[in-house]
């Protein structure tokens, strides 16, 4: 006797929501069928939210950070400090730091980090236009790098450092406030204030 299973329309759902980063088996089996069962929800409108976002939200071009025009909303902000760059692995990482409300200068996201098993090389990071951003910047900045506290993080804080090294900005390291292998993400607000607070000079 053949055994039960979901229809195929319903498999193919639940295939592709298994393929959301945090999401297993059992999970997108629920979410699948509260996308198809519950009053609440509205999967027409859900699909519209994602094809907007895909089709309307790019890199900022100046910093990496998500915009929906030629720059982001931050990058647009007159009130930064120019005087300040944080170098941060990716553009999920700026609003931790925006929330702890203890960063208001400029942002430069790179893009991921070194990693040589992932075969993720500097050439495959945003790092000639962080150079230039340096190169153009009115003054000595300080460049505060804000890369996460594990191997990968390290090693791309430490090949900045090598680049960045006698040329015309002060580099600093933020305070190791944050747990060993772990990343900005998974910070609270005060952890990543207390970091930017103690950063120290490279």
């Amino acid at each position: 006797m053949a055994q039960a299973d979901f229809p195929e329309p319903v498999k193919n759902l639940i295939g592709e929501l298994k393929r959301l980063p945090g999401v297993g088996p059992r999970s997108a089996e629920r979410i699948a069928m509260w996308l198809l069962q519950s009053p609440k929800a509205d999967p027409p409108e859900l699909a519209k939210a994602v094809m907007e976002a895909r089709d309307t939200v790019i890199a900022c071009p100046v910093c990496g950070f998500f915009a929906t025009d030629a720059a982001c909303q931050l990058c647009d902000d007159p009130k930064r400090d120019d005087q300040l760059l944080c170098v941060v692995e990716q553009a999920t990482d700026v609003l931790p730091l925006e929330r702890s409300g203890a960063f208001r200068g400029r942002y430069h996201c790179l893009g991921g980090k070194l990693s040589p098993l992932d075969r993720v090389a500097p050439e495959d990071l945003r790092i000639p236009p962080l150079l230039r951003r340096i190169e153009q910047a009115e003054g000595s900045i300080e460049v505060i790098l804000a890369l996460g506290a594990d191997v990968e993080g390290e090693a791309t804080a430490n090949y900045l450092a090598g680049l960045l090294r006698g040329g015309k900005c002060r580099i600093s390291r933020i305070a190791q406030g944050l747990p060993a292998g772990g990343g900005l993400e998974h910070a609270d607000g005060l952890t990543l204030m207390r970091a930017i607070e103690g950063r120290r000079g490279w």
